[in-house]
């Protein structure tokens, strides 16, 4: 018992530390996600509905994109209220974000590094994705920079998250899979912009592309 109280005092701390990054230093909007409530033997999702579909993962509010809030007071009051709330980013707001699947993302990360591309925060879920943040207004964009660079007819697993949809920040808990981890955690200077979209499209969709041959399956959407 001593040990599980240590460790969800840990994980409590650990979010608080994160929102008051997010909002205080780089003025991102958060909400509160939900989390896993433990009542003896049964584990059961936070939002109280029975059969969740994805307990544990998912904003808490129903109109989380409207109470989103970017105010240190606000997201201290919430986190005062509900310490055990993953940490829910909107996107189309202070950036994107481009999901791919982790092994591709992995190797186009490695190729935008030895390349010199600029490169913002890339973060990774135990759903086995990875997300580059990029400047926002990536996602209605997609379609076209996929078509100008020639991969509007390809199957890929990739995905832009913008306006009215959202990313988990580390070190939210998903549920029973494991943490939200930044892998290439966000720069000391919050004044560094984000990159563009294009100036990784083009890697990220090779990477997928390969990806999805050697799998043997492959999608595409846009947000």
């Amino acid at each position: 018992m001593d040990i599980m109280l240590g460790s969800r005092r840990r994980t409590r701390t650990a979010l608080w530390q994160a929102v008051s990054e997010y909002v205080e230093q780089r003025r991102w909007p958060v909400t509160q996600g939900t989390y896993l409530v433990r009542d003896g033997r049964s584990t059961r999702c936070s939002c109280g509905r029975v059969g969740c579909a994805a307990p544990g993962m998912h904003p808490s509010d129903p109109q989380w994109s409207a109470h989103a809030t970017n105010t240190p007071a606000a997201a201290r009051y919430l986190w005062s209220q509900w310490p055990d709330s993953t940490v829910v980013l909107p996107t189309g707001h202070a950036f994107d974000a481009i999901s791919v699947p982790r092994h591709a993302g992995q190797r186009a990360l490695v190729r935008l590094e030895r390349m010199g591309t600029p490169l913002g925060p890339v973060l990774g879920t135990p759903t086995g994705r990875l997300f580059f943040l990029v400047a926002p207004g990536a996602a209605p964009e997609l379609p076209h920079l996929l078509y100008q660079m020639g991969w509007d007819d390809a199957e890929l697993d990739l995905r832009c998250h913008g306006a009215g949809d959202y990313i988990f920040a580390p070190p939210s808990p998903l549920g029973m899979l494991g943490t939200a981890e930044w892998i290439r955690p966000p720069a000391d200077d919050e004044t560094t912009p984000l990159p563009e979209a294009r100036l990784l499209l083009g890697t990220l969709a090779y990477a997928c592309h390969r990806n999805s041959a050697r799998t043997g399956s492959g999608m595409w959407l846009a947000s």
